[in-house]
């Protein structure tokens, strides 16, 4: 596995493969590995000839007090993740790389989407999110690009600035990993004490609850009673505190009233200092 530091780097070996008429997927991360991850990076060699990787911890999308300082990082684990699942190049770029002195340019996303769910705590999210996507798009020039759907806000944000600027990258989404006790993976489990991490899994007995809700209504239940399920679940959980539980179209991001094929019920939920988000689509 190649190890890339600088944009040049990444360009010069990409466009080696290029000229081998060889087919790039492309994972960006933010490091802290987990099974999740993994899968993005298998799901891409499975399906593209070169895989290439990005660990950014990207200062952008972060708020104030928010927590990038401590944001977990180790690039000697990631590293050995990304080898061991078929990653052929991994970009590290230092925050200079990616922002340069005197950057002032951004793609500021100004669909009603970004300003929702994780959106309403986060204005200034996916702002970050957009420029650093569309900055790693541009470098690496991949044909495919994998996202995982626990982040679905992102998925749909990004989907919806591929197609506005016409990009010549498909973006996919890869199923949520999660734990065995349906917790899914995600790099900020590793906030969570002993007893938060037990707590955290009646996140998914929660979406389950709302689930179960839209089953017993044969797909079609009142998006009011799948919230209050879910809402009823996790009030039980210890030091809990909802930030949002909601029922929206899975494309636009818009609330429904009631629930059908292609609703996204989205959750999310600080459990201490931990903020956790989930999802699942009808």
């Amino acid at each position: 596995m190649i190890t890339a530091e600088t944009v040049n780097n990444v360009r010069e070996v990409v466009s080696g493969w290029r000229r081998d008429n060889l087919t790039v997927g492309f994972v960006p991360t933010m490091g802290a590995l987990h099974e999740g991850h993994a899968s993005l990076i298998r799901q891409a060699a499975e399906e593209c000839d070169r895989v290439v990787a990005s660990v950014f911890v990207n200062p952008t999308q972060f708020g104030k007090g928010e927590d990038l300082d401590s944001y977990p990082r180790d690039f000697g684990r990631d590293c050995k993740i990304l080898e061991q699942e078929g990653c052929d190049l991994v970009f590290h770029p230092d925050v200079t790389e990616i922002y340069p002195d005197g950057f002032s340019t951004y793609v500021n996303p100004e669909a009603e989407m970004t300003c929702r769910l994780c959106g309403k705590s986060r204005p200034s999210h996916f702002r970050g999110v957009c420029t650093v996507v569309l900055k790693l798009f541009n470098i690496v020039t991949p044909d495919r690009a994998y996202f995982g759907e626990k982040d679905a806000q992102q998925l749909a944000v990004i989907r919806r600035m591929a197609a506005d600027l016409n990009l010549p990258v498909q973006i996919v989404g890869c199923p949520t990993v999660r734990e065995a006790d349906g917790l899914a993976k995600s790099s900020r489990n590793a906030y969570l004490t002993e007893d938060e991490r037990k707590d955290a899994a009646m996140i998914f007995q929660a979406l389950e609850a709302g689930r179960k809700v839209i089953d017993e209504a044969g797909g079609e239940a009142s998006s009011d009673k799948v919230v209050s399920a879910i809402s009823q679940v996790i009030s039980e959980i210890r030091d809990s505190r909802i930030d949002y539980i909601e029922a929206v179209d899975g494309t636009t991001l818009m609330p429904v009233e009631k629930t059908g094929p292609g609703t996204l019920i989205a959750v999310a939920v600080f459990i201490g200092n931990t903020r956790l988000i989930d999802n699942f689509t009808v």
